[in-house]
């Protein structure tokens, strides 16, 4: 008999009455009471289905029921509809198969355990109910943007993962060799003997190598790892986070902007849509304002407020703040949370930043101080997307790099897409971890990654 997956029951159990199946999971739960028992069955569905067996029907009755939570079954029998009960529908099993015992060490037993507990069971925690939506809903994201930029007719593109250059220009980047460290003692590194004949890291975003792509396919998107060696210990920061990353040519900021609101309301609505029910058990258990919060983002006009303006309104309340406020300086969680949350209550897009604290490649305005940046900041996270409109003109590019003291040779590609059909062009970088954090409520990004990379922690 072909197998039916549970998720294919759940959502169409009425045409399965009386027919029967075949289905493979894992023991949520195992309740006997001698004669009959009652199985909980689940195959990474959300929802899973209930097994009753009897022991008259069954030869091996007793060595199921002594199975432990974890267990895993192959089970045929008859879908029996059951309206007056809390599930809509149960299987009668008439023959059970035990495919792999649970041991009693299973650290996931118990139904309760705390978060702290689960992030030291990283292979295990995605059989817990919370886990099991999180990352399901992680799926979903992450297929919902890629449905966003197919239906907006962008090129999915796969930048290098090892690269020579600091796109951000801040150095907080791994070192890959394949030198043997070890052997070298106080020896000064000779890096034309490495792999690749001179220095190589992991990618801080794909940004730099994508711009030469797009300006072959006008809109373009990447979608993948990327790595930071910030020393950063906190809820928001991760060693290994996935970015997705947009690029638009003939794009000013406005057009950026707008593909922004467009794309974060979509993935919102495609959720809202196809994960209600870990939406809904989210919103019970792990943010009692999640499903509100996130229907009010899609019903909202974000708000567009210059970085200048802003620090106006902060510089009001400036007390209230641990960090200061002035005019130029990189706005702190604390300020960002303020202006969604406090003063407007929605999404706030903050454009037009000091050049100082950006990076090289945002276009420079007209006023010599400021750059076409663009953050974009939600309520109860902050920063959720950085972007800019790309600054397009080589004389201004060359000079910026050469004032920040980059090796230009390392971005010879990026700096030729100047040269060869410029046009004003931009995009931006989505955190998709702080993505999957707000639209799941979880507080902690190490809740919101498989495996989390963070400082002292490889698993």
């Amino acid at each position: 008999m072909k197998k039916t997956s549970i998720i294919d029951l759940n959502k169409d159990y009425l045409n399965y009455d009386k027919k029967q199946v075949k289905v493979c999971g894992w023991a949520r739960t195992i309740r006997d009471s001698k004669n009959i028992a009652f199985l909980e069955l689940n195959d990474g569905s959300f929802k899973g289905c209930q097994i009753v067996l009897e022991k008259d029907k069954l030869q091996n009755y007793d060595e199921i029921v002594k199975q432990l939570t974890g267990s895993s079954f192959e089970i045929e029998g008859t879908v029996v509809l059951t309206p007056n009960a809390k599930q809509p529908y149960e299987i009668n099993a008439e023959n059970v198969i035990i495919c792999g015992n649970c041991q009693q060490d299973y650290p996931m037993q118990k139904k309760e355990h705390s978060l702290e507990f689960l992030r030291e069971n990283c292979a295990l925690r995605p059989r817990t109910n919370t886990f099991n939506a999180v990352f399901r809903i992680r799926s979903k994201s992450a297929f919902a943007i890629h449905k966003f930029f197919n239906e907006k007719n962008f090129i999915y593109v796969n930048t290098p993962i090892i690269t020579s250059s600091d796109c951000e220009g801040a150095g907080s980047m791994f070192q890959v060799t394949t030198l043997e460290l070890e052997k070298l003692e106080n020896k000064k590194l000779d890096y034309s003997k490495d792999f690749f004949g001179k220095k190589a890291y992991l990618t801080v975003s794909g940004q730099i190598d994508e711009e030469p792509i797009t300006h072959a396919f006008c809109n373009t998107y990447t979608f993948g790892p990327t790595f930071r060696a910030e020393k950063s210990n906190t809820t928001r920061h991760a060693a290994e986070f996935w970015m997705m990353e947009p690029e638009m040519c003939f794009a000013e900021l406005d057009d950026i902007i707008q593909n922004e609101e467009e794309m974060v309301k979509y993935v919102i609505k495609y959720l809202l849509e196809n994960c209600k029910d870990e939406l809904e058990f989210l919103n019970k258990f792990i943010d009692k304002n999640l499903l509100e919060r996130l229907n009010f983002v899609i019903e909202s006009e974000f708000v567009r407020l210059d970085y200048t303006e802003a620090i106006k309104i902060l510089e009001k309340e400036k007390d209230r703040f641990e960090f200061p406020v002035y005019w130029g300086v990189d706005l702190q969680s604390e300020h960002e949370r303020f202006l969604t949350e406090q003063v407007f209550k929605k999404p706030v897009f903050l454009m037009n930043y000091p050049k100082d604290i950006k990076a090289f490649y945002m276009r420079q305005n007209d006023d010599g101080k400021t750059v076409a940046a663009v953050d974009l900041l939600l309520p109860g996270v902050g920063e959720l997307i950085g972007g800019s409109q790309r600054e397009e003109r080589l004389d201004k590019l060359v000079s910026r790099m050469q004032e920040l003291g980059l090796n230009l040779k390392d971005y010879s590609s990026y700096i030729d897409c100047r040269r060869y059909g410029t046009n004003k062009h931009g995009g931006y970088g989505l955190g998709f971890e702080r993505l999957v954090m707000y639209v799941t409520g979880m507080s902690n990004i190490r809740d919101v990654c498989f495996y989390p990379r963070t400082v002292g922690n490889l698993y």
